[in-house]
């Protein structure tokens, strides 16, 4: 796939301006509060993972109107210190899959807690055990159109608050630095780590990659590809709709998070990816912060020749080294 969205010399100093309704904050604030009351864990199993230098448990814990959702959570077996803890968010139709797939952050030292996605879990890997008994609301069957015509109904409202109460779980358990988390994930889980570190203040870090729902508008006239041609796809349909199909999508946008957001911040985009346009990225990078006067600490990877892969493993080893910086270990 050729370049197609602007050069990097654009890219770097795009700051379109904010399309974010006014209640934005109050949204979003009402609707985790309604979460926050329930204890956040329902409970936390030990199981056989079939490694011997890490060990896993299976993590159920309270997410949006209390329902129950599921996790992984590792860390480096016969470890018995307080370690930071990464709460990583998985990709667009991706469920938790297995307690072995996922053993970069637990290698590195880190307590890990994979988030399943509720409703999802279906298109690709392993499968996932959270369903999502509210998707019940006008839209269509993938999770980016589910209640597309409401806020209220969509299915990232509700994704959304399952991500920030896990972060509320991890530091719940036993052997987690409370003080020390990150917000880790690519695509549909760089979009929820965005989110989580725009509603969580004292988020430790966010680490993002290609993230989904970043300058939604933009993309929706850029590509095809992925989830932002299922709004696409609905649209065609649904002639007429796109007021209220707008309106909901400005409550999910992936730059109003960023602009909130307190934690040290590290970006990774593919400029030919056409599935999250990298001009999104830059967007939710360059507004980063820019309303709590805190100035955090943040830089971005750009690949020129690669699309929604991005950097795979050199990115990877960037986090890795990044994320032992901030954290100073």
């Amino acid at each position: 796939m050729p370049a197609f969205d602007l050069p990097l010399r654009e890219l770097e100093d795009h700051r379109p301006d904010p399309q974010e309704p006014p209640d934005f904050t109050e949204f979003w604030q009402a609707t985790l509060k309604e979460a926050a009351p329930a204890e956040v864990l329902v409970s936390v199993r030990p199981v056989e993972n079939g490694l011997r230098l890490t060990d896993s448990w299976d993590i159920t814990f309270r997410g949006f109107a209390g329902d129950p959702v599921r996790a992984w959570f590792s860390r480096p077996a016969g470890v018995r210190d307080p370690l930071p803890a990464v709460v990583e968010y998985a990709g667009y139709g991706r469920g938790r899959g297995l307690p072995h797939e996922r053993l970069t952050w637990v290698n590195a030292g880190y307590a890990h807690l994979l988030m399943d996605n509720r409703g999802q879990g279906d298109q690709y890997g392993n499968g996932g055990h959270t369903p999502d008994p509210h998707a019940t609301a006008p839209g269509g069957p993938g999770p980016a159109v589910r209640g597309l015509l409401s806020p209220y109904d969509h299915h990232y409202r509700r994704l959304i608050t399952d991500a920030v109460r896990a972060v509320a779980a991890v530091r719940a358990l036993p052997g987690v630095d409370a003080s020390r988390t990150a917000a880790v994930g690519n695509s549909q889980g760089g979009g929820l780590a965005l989110a989580v570190a725009g509603l969580v203040p004292d988020l430790a870090a966010a680490v993002v990659t290609a993230p989904l729902l970043c300058g939604i508008r933009r993309a929706l006239d850029l590509t095809d590809a992925g989830p932002y041609g299922e709004i696409a796809a609905y649209l065609s349909v649904h002639r007429g709709a796109e007021h209220d199909a707008y309106r909901t999508l400005s409550y999910l946008e992936g730059v109003s998070f960023a602009r909130r957001a307190h934690a040290p911040a590290h970006f990774g985009v593919g400029l030919r990816d056409t599935v999250c346009p990298p001009s999104g990225a830059y967007a939710a990078f360059n507004r980063y912060g820019e309303l709590t006067g805190a100035s955090p600490r943040k830089e971005i990877h750009a690949y020129p020749f690669n699309g929604h892969e991005g950097g795979e493993a050199v990115q990877v080893r960037r986090q890795l080294d990044w994320l032992r910086g901030v954290f100073g270990i």
